[in-house]
């Protein structure tokens, strides 16, 4: 038995700011004009309106795929609508659902270890079909207040992040599905990039509920741990990266996402390189290249997630 991703399906809010837009909104310190799309080659990003939730994002996308007898649904997202309960359980009400539900959270992992989970709950035959949907509303944590330079390039990371919804479908199947997959995380550093406020550590302050970061130590975190976990996925299973229709990688910036290619030797034409005018989509980003890539029942994909904390994983699949 195999897990199949049987459908994916991804939702854009309609409204856009462009990286100039956002600009002209932060109060205080701009270094000069032009520098978001000048670093990132993000040109613009998606905005959900105030009146939205994460979970809203969630069953948006998942309420475009076939939802009859799901047994599960896992909630997976850096974003939650509350600290408790479950978002997932806010999902499965608006969707109608009453199969048992749960959230998995690991930053911009968080829909691929979604899917790992499920995978693992259907090859152990608990489940057989498992809806996999999250909801990123990074908008909320963006800090248009910037007091000087410092606190601005703490802030960066955050004028990239884009809002957006996915979903993906995986079923118990006989003959395709997912048939590799690997993990790695160096969780030593996890400083480098966080949203710390709602927690234990900072309940109540609003200063803490802002994005912050450092994308200089992060591209070093991960260059540390290097490529091995990707290249080793096609040493494991004798692949090439041309034997896939897509190869779905996280994308942040486009400067990282050329060098990252560039080191694992993937064939531009196998990349769907949606950055520029989607943004950064955090979990939803690699749904998304799935949604919108060119790919048919048997073709191979592989997807390559990267996440704060920091973490990096590897799947492939015959979908």
């Amino acid at each position: 038995m195999k897990a199949r991703i049987s459908g994916v399906a991804a939702h854009l809010p309609d409204r856009t700011l462009t990286s100039g837009e956002v600009e002209r909104r932060i109060e205080g310190h701009v270094p000069y004009t032009g520098v978001v799309e000048r670093l990132t080659g993000i040109r613009r990003r998606h905005v959900a309106g105030d009146d939205r939730q994460a979970s809203d994002l969630a069953v948006a996308a998942a309420a475009q795929l076939d939802l009859d007898g799901i047994d599960l649904l896992i909630f997976a997202s850096a974003s939650q609508d509350m600290v408790e309960p479950a978002t997932a359980h806010i999902v499965a009400a608006k969707l109608g659902l009453s199969c048992p539900v749960f959230d998995v959270k690991n930053a911009c992992n968080s829909m691929l270890n979604g899917i790992q989970v499920a995978e693992a709950l259907i090859l152990a035959g608990g489940h057989r079909r498992v809806l996999v949907c999250g909801g990123e509303m990074p908008s909320r944590a963006v800090r248009w207040r910037v007091r000087d330079r410092a606190q601005f390039v703490e802030s960066f990371a955050g004028y990239t992040l884009s809002d957006a919804g996915a979903a993906v479908l995986l079923t118990a199947d006989q003959d395709r599905g997912i048939f590799y997959r690997d993990f790695s995380a160096d969780s030593t550093a996890w400083p480098i990039g966080t949203l710390p406020g709602g927690g234990s550590a900072h309940p109540r302050d609003p200063d803490y509920s802002y994005f912050r970061g450092d994308g200089r130590r992060l591209h070093e975190a991960f260059e540390r741990v290097g490529p091995d976990l990707f290249l080793n996925a096609l040493k494991r299973t004798g692949l090439t990266w041309d034997d896939f229709a897509i190869v779905a990688v996280h994308q942040v910036a486009m400067p990282y996402l050329r060098f990252l290619a560039g080191v694992l030797d993937i064939p531009a034409d196998r990349l769907v390189v949606t950055l520029p005018e989607h943004g950064n989509c955090a979990s939803a980003t690699l749904p998304l290249q799935l949604a919108l890539g060119g790919w048919s029942p048997g073709d191979k994909v592989a997807l390559l997630g990267l996440g704060g904390g920091i973490s990096l994983g590897v799947m492939l699949a015959e979908m």
